[in-house]
């Protein structure tokens, strides 16, 4: 019974780094349609929140890939989570950042809303749900740890997409910042063709 309990802990440890990982690719993804589908420009403050969400993304990659590899244990568990809470406090600084910018009541903010909610702000949003959810992941790292058995085909899928976004958000800042070494602050074309 305590075996039973402690084996499903596990796959619900593993299946969590998996929902983080695809949670944040869905996010990511989206960005990628206000970007390319309703031709809005990230600004600077909008792509360091990409790269905060990629970079706590790294976190459940870690411990997915520890996990394929078998080596996976509690510590490095807490690492990755760790990992995560790091980049998503400093996500919600730049997303606070950016909601302070447009709190005046005339201010219309940057660009659309969403269920009337300004992309920016669900960014913060979002790295508070994953403080708190890495915070209860590593509350419970021992029980939720992954025994190094989960790994599958949906894992494989769900890295391969995160890294394809990865560089295709690499390719998208190139295009929009070309060859000049700061992005502009109100970006309206992809300097790289212009």
């Amino acid at each position: 019974m305590n075996t039973a309990r402690s084996t499903a802990a596990s796959k619900l440890g593993f299946w969590g780094a998996n929902l983080f990982l695809f949670a944040y690719n869905f996010v990511l993804a989206g960005g990628f349609f206000f970007q390319f589908v309703l031709q809005e420009f990230p600004c600077p403050l909008c792509m360091i929140q990409r790269y905060f969400m990629m970079l706590a993304s790294f976190g459940p990659l870690y411990i997915i890939l520890a996990t394929k590899n078998g080596t996976i244990n509690p510590q490095k568990f807490m690492r990755g989570y760790g990992l995560s809470v790091l980049a998503a406090f400093l996500g919600a600084t730049a997303s606070t950042r950016q909601i302070l910018l447009h709190i005046a009541p005339n201010d219309p903010g940057y660009g659309s809303a969403v269920f009337g909610i300004h992309t920016y702000t669900w960014a913060l949003i979002s790295f508070i749900v994953v403080i708190v959810f890495c915070s209860f992941m590593m509350i419970f790292s021992k029980e939720l740890c992954p025994r190094g058995g989960e790994y599958n085909v949906i894992s494989t899928i769900n890295i391969w997409i995160f890294a394809v976004l990865v560089i295709a958000n690499l390719i998208a800042i190139f295009a929009e910042e070309g060859f000049h070494f700061l992005l502009p602050s109100d970006p309206t074309k992809y300097l790289l063709f212009h």
